[in-house]
């Protein structure tokens, strides 16, 4: 039996031509190059129901490589961190108690390190309803404070915008007097796109407005005929949907957002159907064209 050698040249094309069958990541594409995870808070009901590892392999299957915490499911740190990493899943950031951040932000930085997070954030800050100019004066003092902590540890602090801080205040809204008062070096800020559309906002000229502040995003869509104009900062979560489907302009959105240099990009879909839902929002990902 004779044996072929192949010349050099010719292996390193097969090489090249076999990598090229390789599939990009899930949700990337020609125009949107993310990276994209999800928030875990949208598999919430999953968790409950069939426990972590099961839940975390249905996000090991839909392509998903990064993530964002809301909790961590009765595990340790370091259990939750060993389950995300079998599965290739990288948790960079996480959502923590307002109360906590004002009260105690040192355990945050602790428990954000042990869980290998680079940013470490709130998703809601404590408050009755409506938000005023002396409660969100608050808010930016706990925001600061906070910053400061985990960045001695090495962490970023951020806020994510929930809806209800559109209220009116000196030509613009308590949104810009949170952002305009926190310092730039310890406060970030994650833009739910959603929750900027909903009280009747645009997250590209919002983005715009404050390039370098929004390092993550939540893509999330709202249901057509939906009304928007509300500042509760609450709807039904079945008007969340899939991607391309509601009413945002996700080629605008997503070019102000590369612009603006937006670090992360996680879905979040917090509908019953949401297992359903994400892969068709990651292939709307692919496709999009900006």
């Amino acid at each position: 039996m004779k044996h072929l050698v192949r010349p050099f040249g010719l292996i390193v094309t097969m090489a090249i031509a076999s990598s090229s069958l390789v599939a990009a990541d899930a949700g990337i594409g020609q125009s949107f190059k993310g990276p994209v995870g999800l928030q875990l808070y949208s598999l919430r009901a999953q968790f409950t129901a069939g426990g972590v590892p099961k839940t975390l392999d249905t996000v090991k299957s839909f392509g998903i490589k990064y993530a964002e915490l809301a909790g961590t499911y009765n595990l340790t740190p370091d259990q939750l961190k060993a389950q995300l990493a079998e599965r290739g899943i990288k948790a960079v950031s996480g959502h923590f108690p307002y109360k906590k951040f004002k009260e105690d932000p040192e355990s945050v930085a602790l428990e954000a390190k042990a869980l290998g997070l680079e940013y470490a954030g709130c998703a809601w800050a404590d408050h009755k309803t409506p938000l005023d100019e002396a409660q969100a004066r608050e808010v930016v003092g706990v925001f600061n404070q906070a910053g400061a902590v985990l960045a001695k540890h090495g962490l970023k602090f951020f806020y994510h915008c929930h809806g209800f801080e559109f209220q009116p205040h000196a030509g613009g809204t308590l949104m810009d007097f949170i952002i305009n008062g926190t310092d730039p070096k310890l406060v970030s800020f994650e833009m739910d796109i959603l929750w900027v559309v909903f009280p009747g906002h645009d997250p590209a000229k919002l983005l715009a407005k404050y390039p370098d502040r929004w390092k993550l995003i939540h893509l999330k869509d709202l249901k057509k005929g939906v009304t928007t104009g509300s500042l509760t900062g609450k709807t039904d979560v079945s008007n969340d949907v899939v991607l391309g489907t509601g009413q945002m302009n996700w080629p605008a959105i997503l070019a102000a957002a590369k612009k603006a240099g937006v670090k992360y990009y996680f879905i979040e879909d917090e509908s019953p159907t949401a297992p359903d839902q994400i892969p068709q929002s990651l292939k709307f990902l692919e496709k999009v064209s900006f």
